[in-house]
């Protein structure tokens, strides 16, 4: 590798990118511009917001006490508000009262008696269907039963209410002062308050929660109603000679630690975060197009691979030049949004808005930035080259990169959730490692060293995922059927005539990643449906059944009918040959040796770097776990039908997919990822990944699918019989060296994991370097032969 050469194009397609208006704009001018514009325009929309009058009608202020008063001359006091002055210039407030009438002039006096008309008739209304809408009211006639009716009842007042245009109507009821003033005599008296003395009529809000200015409304009037119930109550034990602490004796004392620096420092932690994946992504994504599928376009990619760099060169240089553009959109934009946050926002705000100082975090969070921009900027510049080098057009290149980015923001969603924090799965789980990793040490600045523990593995994982990447598209960079092919038309009815007409004798790498695809969508539409009932009489044998149907019509039929329509060699697509018997006795020998690795592996992750067992997991293990059910229908459920059908879609169609298009190591990857991901669960996708590994090892040296069938269904069984009999193993003796009885379940103990993991090495090892040009029969030509090796196929 020449970096000269990798200079000279990094100098090149950044002069290019330099002199495109448009990039520019996106990663300078924009961020620049963007952020103040958005301050200023959410705040002024705010405040306009904030001035739109909501109209509250009250019914039967006659009856409302005088002291403490509820109203003024303008409405509601503003001594009842928690605002006070801003929130009584929200609300316009309509009584009945007819002193204020006499105040307003012709044409508000006449808006004011339309309005109070309108909130008349729907106070008649409700009255008639009173028993519908308050079925708890104390009425002797028996609430109705059907709820269209009342569904009915309440969309024709909440259409009334809306065509008033009142937000909220409030309906104080006849005599309620004087009935306050009776309860009030009464405690002054220390008379014994009676039900009919006590629960009198109580004044009604009518709102609809489906209307946004009503819901505003209401929150406002309910607030300053319940102050001044409060109000009311203080008076009341005053009259009664009675301390004010009596209706609170809890009364918690509310104390706020939180210092302005912490406060700024929460909501950077929730923003920067989400700001830095996004704006890495989008930092890239332009960029790696126009290096990419705008080469093609413009003509100029045959201009430079003529020239002496070679192509991972021009990989490097490219990847470079999008890294570089993706953490500069990054520190403009996180540089802007800091700066609006501290000199901006208080200029505009109001309130306790104005005293909150949203400065930039600490030198040393924002160093933490940095540092974590690096890896995440070189993922996404990686993907999206990658991708992009992959799209015949700039079209199509946003086709592809599109649902990147909808992933993208899916984890970062995920990763602001206030309870999600950084943990050791997560620290290997590639945006979502590095996003939390962020959230916390911005979050707790100078607490920071629990986390402090989590940056290596979170720095290594990334920047494994980035040269992934990386290697990703030099491959894409290498492929002349990828630099070359142009772009063309889709049509659907083409495309399935050619699919049906054309077929070739093993499917695409496109067909397996469809099949993968169907799978795990009928796997989620069929979730609900399948779920056992754990209450039935015999949930366990109702679980095995549904397994069974699982199996077999979600897993193995996609994969047996797409295998019989789009392939004319049924037998090569799934490995449909006899075995030679070395195969068969390591495809046999193999489970033996894993499985007490898989139990103490798992052991000594779960707790720790895997999430607790869903709490409907365990409850199925424990169902599964019954002695009554037969043995033969436990293994058949667990080890017979997986290993036939799951061996059949993924080391069978999807695997001769996978490997047709890339390399047999990276085709048994995918589709050991695939087989994986299929699990669902933390714990079980670790698992069944690694021995998707081994299984699909075993099907690209043997060119068989009956050694994977044996392995699978021999590796599962010994699940089965772990959990139903290990415990009744003996611990003692000689056996004692080997096994160990811990919390009823057998454990293995260090001699028994040395000798598996000696024999696994030889077996494994065995595999990894044995010839398989002797699966080619004698027979073949040469020409054949080198292709059918190169698949890990017999002829």
């Amino acid at each position: 590798m020449s970096w000269r050469n990798i200079k000279l194009i990094f100098r090149r397609e950044l002069g290019d990118q330099l002199r495109d208006r448009r990039t520019l704009f996106m990663v300078t001018i924009l961020p620049l511009m963007l952020y103040p514009a958005l301050g200023m325009g959410m705040l002024e929309m705010m405040l306009t917001a904030q001035h739109k009058q909501r109209t509250i009608v009250i019914l039967g202020s006659a009856h409302l006490p005088t002291e403490p008063e509820l109203l003024d001359a303008s409405g509601i006091r503003a001594e009842w508000f928690r605002m006070r002055q801003q929130d009584v210039d929200s609300l316009k407030v309509l009584t009945d009262n007819p002193a204020v009438e006499s105040q307003l002039d012709d044409p508000e006096r006449e808006r004011r008696n339309r309005v109070l008309l309108d909130a008349q008739l729907i106070h008649d209304a409700f009255e008639r269907k009173r028993q519908e809408l308050l079925p708890s009211d104390g009425g002797n006639d028996k609430p109705s039963d059907d709820s269209e009716t009342e569904d009915r009842t309440r969309r024709h007042l909440g259409d009334k209410l809306t065509a008033s245009g009142i937000q909220v109507l409030v309906i104080v009821p006849d005599g309620f002062a004087d009935n306050l003033r009776r309860v009030d005599k009464a405690l002054a008296r220390r008379a014994n308050l009676t039900d009919d003395l006590a629960n009198y009529p109580r004044p009604i809000i009518i709102q609809n929660t489906a209307d946004e200015r009503s819901l505003f409304a209401y929150r406002r009037i309910r607030d300053a109603l319940d102050k001044w119930e409060r109000a009311i109550l203080k008076q009341r034990l005053s009259a009664a000679n009675l301390p004010d602490s009596v209706h609170t004796p809890v009364g918690p004392i509310r104390v706020d630690l939180a210092v302005q620096d912490q406060i700024a420092a929460s909501i950077w932690s929730k923003m920067f975060p989400a700001l830095l994946v996004i704006m890495a992504v989008t930092g890239a994504f332009y960029p790696a197009i126009d290096l990419g599928a705008g080469e093609k376009e413009r003509g100029t990619m045959e201009t430079l691979l003529i020239c002496p760099a070679t192509r991972f060169e021009i990989v490097i240089g490219k990847f470079l030049t999008v890294m570089l553009f993706s953490m500069a959109t990054v520190v403009l934009n996180l540089l802007s949004m800091g700066l609006t946050g501290k000199y901006l926002l208080p200029v505009f705000s109001k309130g306790p808005a104005a005293a909150l100082d949203l400065s930039l975090p600490p030198i040393t969070s924002l160093a933490w930035v940095l540092v974590l921009m690096v890896p995440l900027a070189a993922l996404f510049s990686a993907l999206c080259l990658a991708l992009a080098t992959f799209a015949r057009s700039s079209k199509e290149g946003q086709h592809y990169l599109t649902p990147l980015l909808m992933v993208v923001l899916g984890l970062t969603v995920f990763c602001l959730f206030p309870e999600q924090e950084i943990s050791p799965l997560y620290s290997t789980i590639p945006v979502v490692n590095l996003a939390l990793l962020l959230k916390g040490l911005l979050l707790a600045p100078l607490n920071a060293s629990p986390l402090y523990g989590y940056i290596i593995p979170v720095l290594v994982s990334s920047v494994c995922y980035s040269l992934l990447a990386i290697w990703w598209a030099v491959e894409q960079f290498s492929n002349e059927e990828v630099l070359f092919r142009e772009a063309e038309r889709f049509d659907l009815k083409l495309w399935i005539r050619h699919v049906l007409r054309e077929k070739e004798p093993l499917p695409s790498f496109t067909e397996a990643a469809l099949c993968f695809g169907l799978i795990m969508v009928l796997q989620f539409a069929a979730m609900n449906h399948m779920a056992p009932d754990l209450s039935a009489s015999n949930p366990g044998g109702q679980m095995l059944h549904l397994l069974l149907v699982q199996q077999v019509v979600i897993i193995a039929c996609p994969a047996i009918f797409m295998g019989l329509i789009l392939t004319t060699s049924v037998r090569r697509t799934f490995r449909a040959y006899f075995p030679e018997v070395s195969f068969v006795a390591a495809a046999v020998a193999l489970p033996f040796v894993l499985h007490p690795l898989s139990v103490e592996l798992g052991a000594a992750l779960e707790g720790w770097f895997f999430p607790e067992l869903p709490k409907g997991f365990e409850k199925v293990m424990a169902v599964l776990g019954d002695d009554s059910l037969p043995l033969w229908l436990v293994l058949t459920a667990f080890a017979l039908a997986p290993a036939v059908c799951e061996e059949f879609a993924f080391r069978g169609f999807i695997l001769s997919g996978f490997a047709r298009s890339h390399k047999r190591g990276t085709a048994v990857v995918l589709s050991s990822l695939a087989f994986g991901f299929m699990h669902l669960i933390p714990q079980q996708v670790f698992n069944a990944t690694l021995v998707g590994l081994v299984i699909g090892l075993i099907a690209i040296r043997s060119g068989s699918l009956l050694p994977c069938v044996l392995f699978h269904f021999i590796y599962n069984a010994l699940g089965v019989l772990h959990g139903r009999f290990g415990a009744r193993i003996a611990t003692d003796g000689i056996a004692g060296w080997l096994f160990r009885n811990e919390g009823g379940v057998l454990r293995y103990n260090s001699a028994m994991l040395c000798l598996a993991a000696v024999a696994a090495g030889i077996l494994l090892r065995w595999l990894l370097v044995c010839n398989d040009s002797r699966l080619v029969p004698r027979s073949t030509k040469s020409g054949d032969k080198r292709q059918l090796a190169s698949q890990g196929l017999p002829g």
